[in-house]
């Protein structure tokens, strides 16, 4: 379902965040999809059950996941409840990828090809899911 990076210096959760999150994106998860329970998911990753519970919170305070004790847990939303909070996020985590572009040495020609890029990968699902 995802991977993470223990090498990173991103930490564990928010790579779990992350890759969760673009999964629903992605729409490879989609509203009532279940989610591994955490220790399933923490088991498979190889990390702490705490570190995927946390994650789990974030992606439910983001109002994107229901958790249950005893039920699991599981997608009601594929966008965010707050949109002005998650436009702000999205707002931060643009303009800290572009810098790390452009310190990488970057020209901007590359940069903005890749992001036209990733803009058409990520809404094509979009443009199918409308023609069937």
């Amino acid at each position: 379902m995802l991977t993470i990076d223990l090498e990173s210096a991103v930490p564990l959760t928010d790579q779990i965040v992350r890759g969760l999150r673009g999964a629903l994106a992605e729409r490879r998860l989609a509203v009532g999809d279940d989610l591994p329970t955490v220790r399933q998911l923490a088991g498979d990753l190889g990390v702490n059950f705490n570190t995927v519970a946390r994650a789990y919170r974030s992606l439910e305070a983001s109002g994107l996941v229901r958790s249950l004790r005893g039920r699991g847990s599981w997608v009601v939303a594929v966008s965010e409840s707050d949109p002005e909070r998650a436009a702000s996020t999205a707002r931060s985590a643009v303009r800290a990828a572009l810098a790390d572009a452009r310190l990488s040495g970057l020209i901007r020609a590359d940069v903005e090809a890749l992001v036209s890029s990733e803009l058409k990968a990520l809404w094509r699902r979009d443009v199918a899911s409308v023609k069937e």
